[in-house]
């Protein structure tokens, strides 16, 4: 009898190990991640977060996609997708059209793209685009962007020739004389032109105009998510932890990066961490930090310009509530 007992009991401690070991792997809610664009040191707090356990320890399995059809926007508001990368400027207008996404993080504090050309198109000021050629990706706001910049300093609009470059970058495009200059992040392209000797002009776009000082890229995710908001608390937590480790230790982070995604050049990802370390979250509260200000400023500019019929409602498209 005693013997039938010690039997079952450990029959009993055993079964109820392998279930605990089950549910314990259960546990993992599994989470799509969509990125803007080819993987780069924008996103680099989320490959530390995966690559260091962040998202393990909260319970999450995170994957990460590029965006091969549709916007992040699109993928995140229809499902698709549970997080993603956008920018200011795209989730006023998707929330203009009824989309239900909300920015959910910045992740890099202030505006570091600006307008990137070689030394040698003398290219010093915004009014010197005029008999230029630029390259960009064919959306009506480069054009409102660089008209109202090129107005406010006097010069005339229609002499810049507007080309829709596609997939040719800055340095395939002023390398044959298809383009002059474009639309860049400096934190990449501008160490991209150092690395390789290539003199250069940069035209800081947030300094240019307060109103372009906006939040690009943010970290989005759906209404829905934020209505049933433990996946996102978990995911915060994570993620948070994952840019904070960037801050303080960029060239770990850059390594992290190049493991994972190994065809990036290896320098370019290491300098260019070394120079968002201290761009993360800048002069903010906290890094993810993101001001009503801002958000009414460009929407505001938005607006005028007519790109959104009317305001959007700019408590609903942002929250500091999974940053704080």
């Amino acid at each position: 009898m005693k013997k039938t007992v010690i039997i079952i009991l450990i029959l009993f401690i055993f079964t109820s190990t392998l279930i605990g070991c089950t549910q314990k792997n259960n546990e993992l809610i599994d989470v799509t991640f969509v990125l803007d664009w080819t993987p780069n040191t924008n996103h680099t707090g989320i490959y530390v977060a995966k690559e260091l356990g962040y998202f393990d320890e909260v319970g999450l399995n995170v994957k990460i996609i590029q965006p091969s059809e549709g916007t992040a926007e699109y993928l995140v508001a229809s499902g698709s997708a549970d997080f993603g990368i956008s920018y200011q400027e795209n989730i006023t207008i998707a929330r203009s059209e009824g989309l239900p996404v909300v920015s959910i993080a910045a992740i890099i504090q202030h505006n570091t793209s600006g307008f990137l050309s070689r030394a040698d198109e003398n290219i010093l000021s915004v009014v010197d685009f005029e008999n230029k050629k630029y390259g960009g990706w064919g959306g009506p706001i480069e054009q409102a962007t660089i008209k109202y910049l090129m107005e406010q300093a006097g010069g005339d609009f229609s002499k810049v020739q507007i080309i829709t470059a596609g997939d040719i970058d800055f340095f395939t495009g002023t390398a044959t004389g298809n383009i002059d200059f474009s639309w860049v992040f400096a934190g990449w392209s501008n160490i991209q032109a150092e690395i390789e000797g290539i003199d250069i002009n940069y035209i800081d776009l947030g300094k240019e105009s307060d109103v372009f000082d906006y939040y690009t890229p943010l970290l989005i995710t759906s209404e829905r998510n934020i209505e049933n908001d433990i996946v996102t608390k978990k995911f915060m937590e994570a993620v948070t932890k994952g840019y904070e480790y960037c801050i303080e230790y960029p060239e770990q982070a850059a390594d992290i990066l190049i493991e994972a995604v190994p065809e990036l050049p290896a320098e370019l990802v290491l300098k260019s961490q070394q120079f968002l370390a201290d761009k993360y979250q800048d002069d903010a509260i906290y890094w993810g930090y993101q001001s009503i200000h801002v958000w009414q400023r460009y929407m505001d500019w938005l607006v005028e310009n007519q790109f959104i019929d009317q305001p959007i409602k700019i408590e609903e498209a942002f929250t500091n509530d999974y940053v704080k």
